[in-house]
Formats: C-alpha cells, sequence, structure tokens
C-alpha cells in the first residue's frame, strides 16, 4: 500500500553531524510502514488482505481492510491468517487480532501490543514472539470496578495497568524468529549495523578500559561504558515513576506499597 508507506531517512546514529548512537552506519533504503497501533477504528469489521514482511521489525504485518474501505496495517499475531475477520470493540471475541480494553480480557487470555497510557496505542510487548498474560484483576471493594488489571509481561514481571487501556488478543507471529543464524557479516552491514570494538582493545584516549601493556584486562574496580559510566551492577534510579505500578519484578522479587 503506497498510501501507508514512505521512505524513511537514515541518520547513520548521527545528529547535525555527530554521533550519538554508536555502531550505526549505512544501509539498504527501507519504506516505513504506518502501523496502526492505537486500534481506534471502533466496532467496525475488518478482513485480513495480506500478510507481509516488514524490514523495520522482527515480526510481520498484516493489511486490514475495512468495511468502509479503508486500510490499515497492524501486528499479525499467531494464527491470523488471510480472510481472517478482527475487530476492535468493547464487545469483540477474544480471537488473535481483536482489541479489547484490558479489564473485558478473561484472566489467563494471552495479549500483545498494551497500551501503558489509555489512547496512546500500544507501547510495549510489540516484538515478533512476544506475549503478555492477563494474571488477575483488582477491584474497588465499594463500587465493585475493576481499577487495575495485573499483567505478566515476558520478562516475568507483574504490572499493573489501567481497566480502559487496550491490548490485542493473541501471541505475535514469527515466534522462531529469535533462533533466526544471521551467517555473514554483510548481512547485518546491510541492516546499517557496523562493528563492535572490545573497549579493551582500544587506546585509554578511545575507551575507559584501553590502554596497559600486553593484553590487559579491564584494570578498574568495576567496568565502564564507552562514557565512562558504570556498566554493572544496580543502574536503575530508585525513585522511577513505574515503581508504583508494578507489583513483582523479573526474577520473583516483590515491591510492597
Amino acid at each position: 500500500m503506497k498510501t501507508l508507506k514512505r521512505i524513511l531517512a537514515k541518520k547513520a546514529g548521527r545528529s547535525n553531524g555527530v554521533v550519538t548512537v554508536r555502531h550505526q552506519g549505512g544501509r539498504e533504503k527501507r519504506f516505513l510502514r504506518t502501523i496502526d497501533f492505537k486500534r481506534d477504528k471502533k466496532d467496525v469489521w475488518g478482513v485480513v488482505e495480506k500478510i507481509e514482511y516488514d524490514p523495520n521489525r522482527n515480526s510481520e504485518i498484516a493489511l486490514v481492510v475495512y468495511e468502509d474501505g479503508d486500510r490499515r496495517y497492524i501486528l499479525s499475531p499467531v494464527g491470523l491468517k488471510v480472510g481472517s475477520k478482527v475487530i476492535a470493540s468493547e464487545v469483540a471475541p477474544t480471537e488473535p487480532g481483536n482489541a479489547l480494553p484490558l479489564n473485558l480480557i478473561p484472566v489467563g487470555t494471552p495479549v500483545h501490543n498494551i497500551e501503558v497510557t489509555k489512547g496512546k496505542g500500544g507501547q510495549i510487548v510489540k516484538g515478533a514472539g512476544s506475549v503478555a498474560v492477563i494474571f488477575g484483576k483488582e477491584d474497588n471493594l465499594s463500587t465493585g470496578k475493576v481499577v487495575w488489571v495485573l499483567v505478566k509481561l515476558p520478562s516475568g514481571e507483574i504490572r499493573k495497568f489501567g481497566p480502559e487501556c487496550l491490548a490485542v488478543i493473541g501471541q505475535i507471529g514469527n515466534v522462531e524468529s529469535k533462533n533466526e543464524v544471521i551467517g555473514k557479516a554483510g548481512r547485518n552491514r546491510h541492516k546499517g549495523i557496523r562493528p563492535s570494538v572490545r573497549g579493551v582493545a582500544m587506546n585509554p584516549h578511545s575507551h575507559p578500559h584501553g590502554g596497559g601493556e600486553g593484553r590487559s584486562s579491564v584494570g578498574m574496580k568495576y567496568p565502564k561504558t564507552f562514557y565512562g559510566r558504570k556498566a554493572v551492577g544496580k543502574t536503575r534510579s530508585k525513585t522511577r515513576y513505574s515503581n508504583r505500578v508494578i507489583v513483582q519484578r523479573r526474577g520473583g522479587k516483590s515491591i510492597l506499597g
């Protein structure tokens, strides 16, 4: 669909000529497909017209044509085929590709493309093979309404989401993407990925790990990044805004309060 794609500008990791992201360079020209992460066409049935490859992501995408003639791309979940019907609605069946508010999805249902902020569109669980599970719901004792929906993310973290945030049913397709063998360095260069050099192989001007006589190790209290920041241990801020919505961190450590 020409109306749903445009040439993606190539920045090569630079801003105003200065390298801001390392290990990025020239790559093949790509088209950027406009993906409907918001699923804001409500209560209108659509039919999957084709399943396509997208060079900007490891999951496949599905071209959906709606009853009013509008066409949009969505992430293709496992089980979605050409001819399958999808809809975004509060009364949608819990079938792959359908979008519903989290409070209307039964516990134990696999989901993806989950909104963190209502109306902003899917923000997490969007990679190939990714799937989250509705873990539980918290009700208000006085009104009986759902105030939080607990979702177990692919990392194992259990997090609280607003009940009106949208999610799409099913696991994202192309599950075997993680087992793909690149095969040769040239293929990564076509993707725009340049070689990554070890810090200990550099000189001290280029990296904190550089220098030393002979084959030296890191040679300091703890490893550092290219920019001199701590590279091991706890680097997460203690007062992050998301702490209040995390019920259990990945690894099984629970958060109280």
